[in-house]
């Protein structure tokens, strides 16, 4: 069974364009309408139909995890709750990004290590392939992409301060994004957030 994809590395967590798909999707667009916002309006603001499209589409996905709730603080609320929301979104749509904070990050921090190291991101992997064989016939530019997106996501979302230097800096969930993952009962979610602290 494939436990892991490789959309995420289509994009990071691109706050202002989620917001804009948050909105649409709170209309309850049929395919018409969804069509007609993001290539005729062009709410994402993309130089093509077809990158507008592919981008409208991961976010699509990354974004149904949640429900309406979600989305409405998404399109509302303030940027620390977007990009938490955005994060937890990320982590339900990609077990790969929610894994690597649970065995990689909170393992760094556990040790009271200052930051992750590139070579983490190949003994993960590694260890992925047991529970998914299906990533050992991904190419190296797709993992090394992957590697990219997520270390981007990190910093997005505060866990590290640079790509470059990687170090942790560990976040505390906002009140609200926290009581919104414990009544949806996303344990795994909230554990992959915040158990590092």
């Amino acid at each position: 069974m494939t436990r892991y994809n490789a959309e995420i590395y289509v994009g990071a967590l691109l706050p202002m364009e989620s917001r804009r798909i948050a909105k649409l999707l709170l209309t309850e667009p049929d395919q018409a309408a969804w069509m007609h916002a993001i290539e005729t309006e062009n709410i994402l603001q993309k130089r093509t139909a077809a990158t507008a499209a592919r981008q409208a589409r991961l976010l699509r996905r990354r974004l149904t995890t949640l429900d309406a709730e979600g989305w409405k603080m998404i399109n509302e609320r303030e940027s620390e709750v977007v990009i938490q929301m955005l994060m937890a979104a990320a982590v339900k749509h990609s077990l790969l990004l929610g894994d690597f904070m649970l065995r990689v990050y909170a393992d760094r921090q556990r040790r009271l290590e200052p930051a992750l190291a590139r070579s983490d991101w190949q003994d993960f992997l590694a260890e992925c392939e047991h529970h998914d064989p299906s990533l050992a016939g991904w190419p190296q530019s797709t993992k090394d992409k992957m590697l990219q997106v997520i270390l981007r996501i990190l910093v997005e979302a505060k866990y590290i301060d640079s790509s470059k230097s990687m170090k942790l800096t560990p976040q505390s969930l906002h009140p609200d994004v926290r009581r919104y993952l414990s009544a949806h009962d996303e344990a795994y979610v909230l554990d992959c957030l915040e158990r590092t602290r």
